[in-house]
């Protein structure tokens, strides 16, 4: 008996692409008293630094920089928040979750043909409601989409 046996490590994409970097929600500087509020925070910590003894080493300068700057901008703008859900997910949906769960727990249970039906009309019911709300929500945004693009708001298209 002859068998050949490959085996090979590799780091999943999903891990490979996951950064862990501060993203800023600057969406928040549209709004011109959070932009106002913004740029008065940095120039006064800037007015602060440049009263400060002028070092020689300039890494050291640059990496206080880059803190201030992002200290001001959590401080003022705060993190930008991914959503992890579907954003058509609501409470509903979340009830239909938990009918379907324990329907298919009771038919699991008791496999007689009434839990059967049961399950299935929950399941139909889940699966209708889901479709409708991601139907509406898409039908929103191509709505939000038309017209960004009719007014030409190339960044939120």
């Amino acid at each position: 008996m002859v068998a050949k046996v490959s085996e090979r490590l590799a780091v999943s994409k999903q891990a490979a692409q996951k950064f862990d970097v501060e993203r800023f929600n600057f969406r928040k500087l549209n709004d011109l008293e959070v932009r106002k509020q913004y740029q008065i925070k940095l120039s006064k910590r800037f007015a602060d630094l440049e009263n400060l003894i002028d070092s020689e080493d300039i890494n050291r300068d640059w990496e206080n920089i880059k803190e201030n700057i992002k200290i001001r901008a959590r401080e003022s703008l705060g993190l930008f928040e991914s959503k992890q859900h579907k954003p058509w997910f609501d409470k509903d949906c979340l009830s239909f979750l938990d009918q379907r769960k324990h329907a298919k727990m009771r038919r699991l249970q008791d496999p007689n043909q009434n839990n059967v039906h049961k399950r299935n009309i929950v399941r139909r019911e889940a699966s209708r409601h889901f479709k409708n709300n991601k139907k509406e929500h898409l039908k929103v945004k191509m709505d939000e989409l038309e017209t960004n693009s009719k007014i030409k708001t190339i960044r939120d298209l």
